[in-house]
């Protein structure tokens, strides 16, 4: 078994899977390098309950599925699991079956939304926009609890497509002509 990850390390998906932690210690790797994770707060949870049972509902009986964290995010993934790149965003979307795998998604998901927090702050979402894009993500979103609206991002051919929501919109989902997520269901006090 390995030990927790030091900070001067880079790390692989194997490497990963023998971190020796704590219960509900989580750590994400992106470019092999090792993320602490802490624990969500009540409001946040709140949020993700809201938004993933809107998805879940919707995807019922279809092909796509929706997974609240932690649910492991192998983005560039490698059957040889050297792959260096192991997120846990607060809510995943994944239609292709061939991705979902025992241990996570295997590739790139269709949607991923984060959910800010006092400890993953909005400068640290922003970084992980590029991962998402050059990853092959369709879409994704950041939820601020505090200003109670969203963003939104779409990747089409290079290009990143920005929607700003407030608390009382709907949210098209881009990847489902037939969605949307409303926010005062999200954003209730």
């Amino acid at each position: 078994m390995g030990a927790l990850p030091k900070d001067d390390q880079i790390f692989t998906y194997a490497d990963y899977k023998n971190f020796e932690l704590a219960e509900g210690e989580r750590f994400e790797l992106i470019y092999g390098i090792a993320y602490a994770m802490a624990a969500p707060g009540a409001r946040h949870q709140e949020i993700l309950m809201a938004i993933s049972g809107q998805f879940y509902n919707y995807l019922r009986g279809k092909p796509c599925k929706v997974y609240p964290a932690p649910y492991d995010v192998r983005l560039f993934y490698r059957s040889d699991e050297q792959d260096d790149t192991v997120v846990q965003p607060d809510i995943t979307i994944v239609c292709d079956e061939k991705k979902r795998g025992n241990e996570g998604c295997r590739g790139a998901p269709d949607l991923v939304i984060e959910i800010l927090s006092p400890s993953n702050t909005a400068i640290e979402m922003e970084r992980k926009l590029k991962l998402y894009q050059d990853a092959g993500v369709r879409e994704y979103w950041i939820a601020d609890p505090e200003n109670m609206g969203l963003t939104a991002y779409r990747f089409q051919e290079g290009a990143i497509l920005t929607y700003t929501y407030k608390r009382d919109a709907t949210v098209p989902v881009g990847i489902f002509n037939d969605l949307n997520i409303s926010l005062e269901q999200v954003f209730t006090e």
